[in-house]
């Protein structure tokens, strides 16, 4: 699995660069059939990641927010989800909170996640069984248990005031990209995340292992697993949190009501 890290590695990095370098002199903006922004680097990214696992991996499946889906992923024992540019409209405004999400998925759960912000140059990988790492480096478990939780929410949400009822008990701070949101609490530098909206597989597969990797919990709203290359590659929300905060987080969610799930 460490050829496939290395293989992935250089990719992202590599399309990292193009992200930035479109930043900088320009991109074109689109709107699909949901009305979702996608851009000229969404598609860049896209190619590069495409081109590059699927030379060295001929035999694996492929899934990914900006290619067509097929069935064809579905008979492949291992499968590669991709979110070229999770955060798009947060790209387009210059926010730095987008990531190039890229998760290895065999028999339904993932063994490879890595999720990079070029924005921050923050590199985030894990194999699974083997540990968390930060742009190269094992990242160690943060113990500490101090309150109130610092907890990544969908700021829109935010912004209609749907998580007041959690205000008083934890600390909310805005994140447009729950890919990087994962990544981040997995690493320690925030509590958790909360996202009641429904989610794809491409946006949340890499952060999950990140999670479980750094030995935090992860699961759909209603608190059950989350299964990978499904047919419908949709999920329920998500809720994590950083490890040794399992009873915090779930003593927090228990006690506010749920909103309603709405389209990602």
């Amino acid at each position: 699995m460490n050829y496939e890290l290395d293989i992935v590695l250089e990719a992202v990095k590599r399309a990292g660069t193009r992200v930035l370098q479109l930043a900088k002199d320009g991109f074109e903006t689109h709107r699909k059939a949901d009305h979702s922004p996608v851009t000229s680097a969404d598609l860049a990214v896209n190619d590069i990641l495409h081109e590059t696992l699927m030379t060295h991996f001929p035999s694996d499946g492929w899934m990914s927010e900006e290619s067509p889906d097929t069935p064809e992923r579905l008979q492949r024992s291992r499968v590669w989800i991709i979110d070229p540019i999770d955060g798009t409209s947060y790209f387009v405004k210059g926010v730095p909170q987008y990531c190039i999400s890229v998760a290895l998925v065999e028999n339904q759960q993932p063994i490879l996640g890595v999720v990079y912000n070029p924005a921050t140059d923050e590199l985030f990988s894990a194999i699974g069984g083997e540990g968390l790492c930060l742009n190269g480096e094992p990242v160690p478990l943060d113990e500490s248990t101090k309150k109130p939780l610092t907890i990544l929410v969908n700021p829109s949400r935010l912004g209609r005031k749907e998580f007041k009822a959690f205000e008083d008990h934890a600390t909310l701070r805005p994140m447009g990209s729950i890919a990087y949101s994962l990544a981040l609490v997995a690493a320690g530098k925030a509590d958790g995340t909360i996202n009641f909206d429904k989610l794809h597989e491409w946006d949340i597969a890499a952060g999950w292992l990140l999670v479980k990797e750094g030995q935090g919990i992860v699961t759909d709203r209603l608190r059950n697993p989350l299964p990978f290359n499904q047919p419908d590659p949709v999920s329920l929300g998500v809720l994590a949190a950083r490890h040794g905060l399992q009873e915090s987080f779930d003593a927090l969610v228990a006690k506010r009501p749920l909103p309603k799930p709405k389209s990602s």
